[in-house]
């Protein structure tokens, strides 16, 4: 304490050139959307909210390369070159540092199949176009980002939500497995990060929601394209912000989803979606002005002797920095080759089946044929918080050790970056009849590699 007194309180805040941009990307009814195993349509016939891309940037100065942050909604990248087709567009068209572009998807299991393979599928002619139209809208967002960027404040807030739930039951049946759904008898991290974007003049330009939860509302039975409960819950945010664009990120969503979940239902989806938006706004509520923090002022004596704060000016960090960091994840020992797989897949007519064997043959061919495969994971410092972003699918453990780590430094974990892969399961859990353990392709102890090389990156970015 200085002078004996308590330390302030402020938001931990990045102060800097930051330009936000909104565009729509709703994809045509008609388009191939098959993202479940037991859905009986492959097509979608409607829309029930728009997809969007919401790109923010953050810079130090005007002649400064961005940081290049993009929200899209949609699965997953079940295809590394479409995934880098668009990514490496924007990279090549704004001439961007790779290492400062986060593309990050809230792996809603609604949207339209993004995978140009699929052109044979019903529906499947019109994934390539819509593709180019994804690589350019997003382009073009980044680029009315940067143009239009001006001096803000980015602050941060923790908050809490209810709605997302342990998701890993035991199967009722008495069969040896956990199957995907409500868990009553287990807590779920239910940790809410909201960043505000805010002009000098006070105006909120745009918010960042980062939460885990599976966006898993709307299931086999939905034949509309929808972002899930972002949809709603970004409408919510919005619409108590002046119309700023909420910008979503998905959290380490391994083991945690909606309560209720499954339906075609889309009422249900935008229920759970005002529920995380309200938890957002709440937080919000509670935040200080940006660019200032409190004070202890001084003893009012009175029936009690009563401390008094103050508000006063805050000092912002305009730090703005990064590291591309790897995690060498070993492979399991059996998992089968690609030629072994492809064979699986051409010899399987079930529905069902097909579409697992499928995704293992999109995992294979991300990470090769050899014993290991180097994950990336992105770390960015903006001001007092950090972003840790990676493509895989982790359990909640990596987000809720992070910050356990490092309680002084808000933390926004992103899964779903720049590609998609497999989950990253706690490795007390290998050993157990548990989907995420035996969809991964990563052997016991994946996550606690992501979680060491995530954290020697956030202590090498704060000791910079």
């Amino acid at each position: 304490m200085k002078n004996g007194n308590p330390p302030p309180f402020s938001h931990a805040s990045f102060l800097g050139r930051i330009g936000v941009c909104r565009r729509d990307l709703t994809p045509p009814a008609g388009i191939h959307s098959r993202l479940w195993g037991a859905a009986k349509h492959d097509t979608a016939e409607g829309i029930h909210r728009p997809l969007t891309a919401t790109a923010i940037t953050f810079q130090k100065q005007a002649s400064d390369s961005p940081f290049v942050l993009i929200a899209l909604d949609y699965g997953c990248w079940s295809n590394v070159d479409d995934e880098w087709f668009v990514r490496g567009g924007l990279i090549e068209a704004l001439s961007l540092d790779p290492s400062r572009v986060i593309i990050a998807l809230s792996h809603t299991h609604s949207g339209p199949t993004i995978n140009r393979e699929m052109a044979g599928q019903p529906g499947g002619h019109l994934i390539a176009p819509y593709l180019d139209r994804v690589r350019d809208t997003v382009i073009e967002a980044a680029w009315q980002a940067v143009t239009s960027a001006s001096d803000a404040t980015l602050s941060w807030s923790r908050g809490t939500c209810a709605l997302a739930v342990n998701r890993d039951l035991t199967d009722p049946s008495g069969k040896d497995r956990k199957i995907c759904g409500y868990n009553p008898e287990e807590t779920a991290d239910d940790t809410l990060l909201v960043g505000r974007i805010t002009a000098g003049d006070g105006k909120i330009l745009g918010t960042i929601v980062n939460y885990a939860c599976h966006p898993t509302t709307l299931a086999w039975d939905n034949r509309l394209i929808s972002p899930d409960f972002i949809g709603a819950m970004r409408e919510t945010v919005e619409s108590h912000t002046g119309g700023a664009p909420c910008l979503f990120l998905q959290g380490a969503p391994g083991e945690v989803s909606p309560r209720e979940q499954y339906v075609g239902d889309p009422a249900i989806a935008d229920a759970h979606g005002r529920q995380l938006g309200y938890s957002a706004l709440a937080t919000l509520e509670g935040m200080l002005p940006h660019k200032t923090q409190l004070e202890f002022d001084r003893v009012v004596e009175s029936g009690a002797p009563l401390a008094t704060w103050k508000r006063a000016p805050q000092t912002c960090s305009t730090i703005l920095a990064v590291i591309r960091t790897e995690a060498e994840l070993p492979l399991k020992r059996d998992i089968p080759t690609l030629d072994e797989i492809q064979k699986e897949l051409d010899a399987t007519t079930d529905r069902v089946q097909r579409e697992r064997v499928n995704r293992k043959l999109q995992v294979r061919r991300v990470v090769g044929n050899g014993a290991v495969s180097r994950r990336p994971i992105w770390v960015w410092r903006l001001g007092d918080a950090f972003i840790v972003a990676q493509s895989d699918q982790a359990y909640t453990k990596l987000q809720m050790e992070l910050r356990r780590q490092f309680p002084d430094n808000p933390i926004a974990v992103v899964n779903e970056v720049n590609g998609s892969c497999g989950y990253q399961p706690p490795e007390e859990l290998y050993g157990r009849n548990i989907y995420q353990v035996w969809q991964t392709p990563f052997e016991r102890g994946c996550l606690e590699r992501a979680l060491d090389a995530s954290a020697l990156a956030v202590r090498q970015l704060l000791a910079s």
